[in-house]
């Protein structure tokens, strides 16, 4: 009855592609809408306390490579909603429950070549992941180093700690683009709320990233055990086919020798 139906459908889930599933959508999440924001915040940073300003024409400055960052953001999160929900069809297409629900199924060499594109795919993406994992620490350590700066200028007087802009290639070496603690910016900086929620959405976003690297981990796993059933569905395939065949040329042999015996009593 109806009991019966709802377990055949929970059957055919494909759970651990649901679990990469939600942990790539969450990791890719955070990343996208914690790391722009993040960018713009920086924005804001870079010009009230450190008194930057666009470049006129066409020079690329750090303002249109954080535009830039932001559009790849864009990207990045549509991209990798269409690539979930692809993992999920294949998952679901590769359950052992779909071939209960919908009768035998023919493996194909398409299907066969479909798995394995997808587990090269998922491996590439694993490593463009890495190494976003890798960009997204940069600053963070760059606001570390800035909020321990601040730190410590509450904590000890009459020391003067500057943050030179020119360190982090932000800036040109012939700008000098730096914020010292004998200035009143500076404190108007570490006492914003900007600088810490600014500081702490980049962490949340080097975290969506390490997520996504651990889905992307995940979908190899799950891929390489669907690749390894359809292998083995396909050999039974093809073991079945040949079984079928040899009994046909059994019977038809027995049915030739049962007609020559009738013709002869005949």
């Amino acid at each position: 009855g109806c009991f019966e139906c709802c377990i055949k459908c929970l059957g055919g889930i494909p759970y651990a592609s649901l679990i990469a599933t939600i942990l790539l959508y969450a990791g890719v999440a955070l990343f996208c809408g914690c790391g722009h924001e993040a960018l713009s915040g920086t924005v804001n940073i870079l010009q009230t306390y450190f008194e930057m300003t666009r470049s006129a024409g066409d020079v690329i400055d750090v303002f249109t490579m954080i535009d830039i960052f932001k559009y790849v953001i864009y990207g990045v999160a549509a991209a990798f909603f269409v690539y979930g929900i692809l993992l999920m069809v294949e998952g679901f297409f590769t359950t052992g429950a779909i071939k209960d629900l919908y009768g035998d199924f023919k493996i194909t060499t398409c299907g066969r070549c479909v798995s394995a594109w997808f587990i090269m795919l998922t491996y590439i993406f694993m490593l463009a992941w890495l190494g976003v994992t890798a960009f997204t620490s940069l600053p963070v350590y760059m606001y570390f180093n800035l909020w321990t700066i601040c730190r410590n200028a509450t904590v000890v007087d009459g020391v003067n700690l500057c943050l030179d802009l020119r360190q982090y290639g932000i800036v040109t070496i012939g700008e000098e683009k730096k914020v010292c603690t004998s200035s009143e910016s500076f404190f108007k900086m570490c006492d914003s709320n900007e600088l810490n929620m600014t500081f702490h959405l980049f962490i949340v976003a080097l975290a969506g990233a390490g997520a996504a690297v651990i889905a992307m981990v995940h979908y190899l796993m799950v891929l390489s055990a669907n690749w390894a059933y359809v292998k083995d569905a396909c050999r039974m395939q093809k073991y079945e086919d040949i079984k079928s065949k040899e009994e046909q040329e059994l019977h038809d042999i027995h049915s030739t020798r049962s007609k020559e015996r009738l013709n002869a009593y005949t």
